[in-house]
C-alpha cells in the first residue's frame, strides 16, 4: 500500500478560491462544483488558507439577516492550510485523516502551488482498490 501515491487519486481540477473574494461568491463556487470546501490560493497559485462550508455557514447566515455581504474569504479562511504532497502515500494520508479531521488536503507541489486536491472518499477508493487487487491474486 505505500506504493499508492496521491497524485494517482487527487481531483486535478479542484474549485479555487481567492483572498478577495467574497465569502458569497465562494460559496456559490463549492455549491457549483459539489465540493466541501477549497483551497484559497494567492497570485502565484500558492495555497495560502482552506475555507471550508463550515466556515462559510455562519457567515452566510449573518449576510442573509443583515442584508450585505461585506465578509471575505481572508476573513475567514483557515491557515495554515493542511497540505500533502502529490508524492504522498495513500496510507500515509489515510494516518492524518484520522488524526486530524479535515475532509479535504490540497495537494501542492514544492513550491506550495496547488495542483489538485484529494478527498477522504478518494483515499477510501485507493484503499480499497488495493485490497480488491490483493483479494483477486489469493483466490
Amino acid at each position: 500500500m505505500e506504493s499508492l501515491q496521491v497524485c494517482d487519486y487527487m481531483n486535478l481540477h479542484p474549485v479555487k478560491l481567492r483572498l478577495d473574494m467574497p465569502v458569497a461568491e465562494a460559496v456559490e463556487r463549492l455549491l457549483q462544483s459539489s465540493q466541501t470546501g477549497g483551497p484559497v490560493v494567492d497570485d502565484k497559485g500558492r495555497v495560502v488558507g482552506f475555507l471550508s462550508e463550515q466556515d462559510c455557514l455562519q457567515r452566510m447566515i449573518e449576510s442573509s439577516y443583515y442584508r450585505e455581504q461585506v465578509c471575505r474569504v481572508h476573513d475567514i479562511m483557515r491557515t495554515p492550510a493542511l497540505t500533502v504532497k502529490p508524492y504522498t502515500s495513500v496510507l500515509e494520508l489515510s494516518q492524518l485523516l484520522l488524526k486530524e479531521k479535515p475532509r479535504i488536503y490540497p495537494v501542492v507541489d514544492d513550491d506550495g502551488v496547488l495542483v489538485g486536491t484529494i478527498n477522504r472518499s478518494s483515499v477510501l477508493r485507493a484503499i480499497d482498490i488495493q485490497l480488491r487487487s490483493g483479494y483477486k491474486k489469493i483466490a
